[in-house]
């Protein structure tokens, strides 16, 4: 019982290392300008480093020290940790276009028609041979903890499971398993809750004084101090690894000795165990991919904070999905229930999530209005207005020819206002405004005297930030049928579990189950976040452009994006 406790509150503590990065991932794609792509490749990198290993280290599971390899794997996984919060603190301060000079620039992203030719502005000041280097070393020192965290993570789940249910009795270890999934499923809500939390923070919080900071947190510029989260968590797996390493041994004699490539086949010709394991990979697979994307995907659907999302998904959906495995475990225990009633009780929950999830489809918003991005027509006129001599100052996309030449808008600019007529422009000199107002705390209050929000026939205001989706009536709904078909899915945990290891040969476990886990990285795992990111950026409809390459999307379709 207490190493079931210390194994709980191991795999928490190491999850709570790989799920953070799920909670910040659309923090740190903004941070350092990836694609969902690349953002997604690095969340599920962290297998890689794991399948090469799982196999022969759970095959040789029966004849080690299991306690002792659990405890050095969990040494590497905090090493990882510490080394994901690294690329902070050797990179420079985060820089961000912005309307009113300061200690990081003097360039405006205003309205300004006397100024000739085209200005600079800080997507470009930034690309010097230098920074392309310092954005190289940051993504490969993240690939590095991500492989030392796979590593790292090989021996805890396979051994700790095989480790208990040879020790423990046959009517009390699916309470035991049930229990240790529940504690484990704590641990991406507890990274989320975490997210949640240290994103509200600046990210440059201990590089540059509050007062120089012109964001809020809902702003879509703004960048939560992500690396943060990643010392906690690293903290608390260290510590969780120290009682290992007084474990006992305690292994049974091994009868005879097994031959690897005879134990492979034989599990992998098994019908029950090896359609179990394809059924929990596309179960799985889906998993990885709204766990690396649903924080992002609640942010532009619904227009939350990344902070609000991450707490979201980890105080109602993680906590819904514990629930889900743990009443999975005691209706095993109370129903002593045979093989067949099990992979029944799967294949109900399954069906049952099936009908709840589906009008998920339709629960959504569309994009906002944003001029030149996605709504053109009073863009048009405007346009018009000025060829045939009007006063529109060029408005929308400010790489329009009129915003260009009658604004000079740095091209890249990005700085979203929210105009009086309801639509979003990319930044105040795409709206052609000329004058920012500031409060005492140098934070901007409005932008005024704005040539392209006409109202009335006079130029119109506009308030920094997005304008949003409008449409959060939906959000509670979405919420209640995303939990419920958690729920339902996750009561068939247990139960598939139990069909694995009550059908294989007791002398198999420690290595069926390193196979499980292997074929749910190698085909779920890994491909799922990529999968997902790719689908993603196919519905991107406005790139940022560092340097002339693509890098982070600053709007998507959001019809596209909730249905792929």
């Amino acid at each position: 019982q207490f190493f079931v406790f210390c194994h709980g509150l191991l795999q928490l503590s190491q999850l709570l290392v790989s799920g953070y990065l799920k909670s910040s991932i659309s923090t740190i794609e903004r941070r350092y300008g990836l694609s969902s792509q690349t953002s997604g490749l690095l969340a599920s990198f962290n297998e890689v480093g794991n399948t090469l290993l799982i196999v022969f280290i759970s095959y040789f599971g029966s004849r080690v020290h299991r306690p002792r390899f659990i405890g050095c794997g969990a040494i590497l996984v905090s090493l990882a940790g510490f080394l994901m919060s690294l690329p902070h603190f050797i990179t420079g301060p985060y820089e961000y276009d912005q309307s009113v000079a300061s200690m990081f620039s003097n360039t405006t992203d205003l309205c300004q028609p006397g100024v000739p030719g085209s200005r600079g502005n800080l997507s470009d000041a930034g690309c010097t041979p230098y920074a392309a280097r310092e954005n190289h070393e940051v993504l490969l020192v993240m690939f590095i903890a991500q492989a030392l965290l796979g590593i790292g993570g090989v021996p805890i789940q396979p051994f700790g499971i095989s480790y208990i249910d040879d020790f423990a009795s046959e009517r009390n270890s699916p309470l035991y398993l049930g229990i240790l999934f529940s504690v484990t499923v704590i641990g991406p809500g507890v990274a989320f809750m975490l997210g949640s939390a240290m994103l509200r923070f600046y990210v440059d919080i201990d590089k540059v004084a509050g007062d120089d900071v012109q964001l809020t947190n809902k702003d879509p510029r703004w960048v939560g101090a992500w690396w943060l989260g990643f010392l906690v968590a690293a903290s608390l797996v260290a510590i969780s690894a120290v009682p290992y390493f007084f474990f006992p041994r305690e292994m049974p004699k091994e009868v005879g000795e097994r031959d690897f490539p005879v134990v492979l086949l034989r599990n992998l010709r098994h019908p029950v165990f090896l359609l179990v394991v394809l059924a929990q990979v596309n179960l799985s697979a889906m998993v990885a991919g709204l766990a690396t994307f649903m924080g992002k995907f609640l942010e532009r659907q619904f227009s939350l904070t990344a902070s609000l999302a991450n707490m979201i998904i980890g105080a109602v959906n993680i906590p819904g999905a514990m629930v889900g495995i743990v009443v999975g475990g005691a209706i095993l225990k109370r129903f002593q229930m045979s093989l067949r009633q099990c992979s029944a009780m799967c294949v109900l929950g399954m069906f049952l999530c099936l009908l709840v999830a589906f009008p998920l489809l339709f629960l959504g918003c569309p994009t906002q209005k944003v001029a030149g991005v996605t709504y053109s027509e009073r863009y048009q006129q405007l346009q018009l207005s000025w060829e045939q001599g009007g006063h529109s100052q060029g408005c929308g996309y400010p790489s329009s020819p009129a915003a260009l030449l009658r604004c000079n808008c740095p091209e890249k600019a990005y700085n979203p206002i929210c105009g009086s007529n309801n639509i979003e422009y990319i930044s105040p000199c795409s709206a052609g405004c000329r004058v920012v107002n500031i409060d005492a705390d140098n934070s901007v209050l409005n932008y005024t005297n704005c040539s392209c929000i006409s109202e009335n026939g006079f130029a119109g205001f506009a308030k920094p930030g997005t304008c949003g989706t409008g449409c959060s009536h939906l959000f509670l709904p979405f919420v209640v049928l995303s939990c419920l078909a958690g729920i339902l899915a996750s009561v068939s945990h247990t139960p598939s579990f139990m069909l694995i290891l009550r059908s294989i040969q007791p002398e198999d476990k420690s290595f069926a189950v390193g196979i499980q886990f292997m074929l749910l990285r190698v085909l779920a795992w890994m491909p799922g976040p990529v999968l997902y990111g790719s689908a993603i950026d196919t519905t991107c409809i406005l790139w940022e452009k560092k340097c002339d390459r693509k890098a982070a999307c600053r709007y998507y379709d959001n019809n596209l994006f909730r249905q792929r």
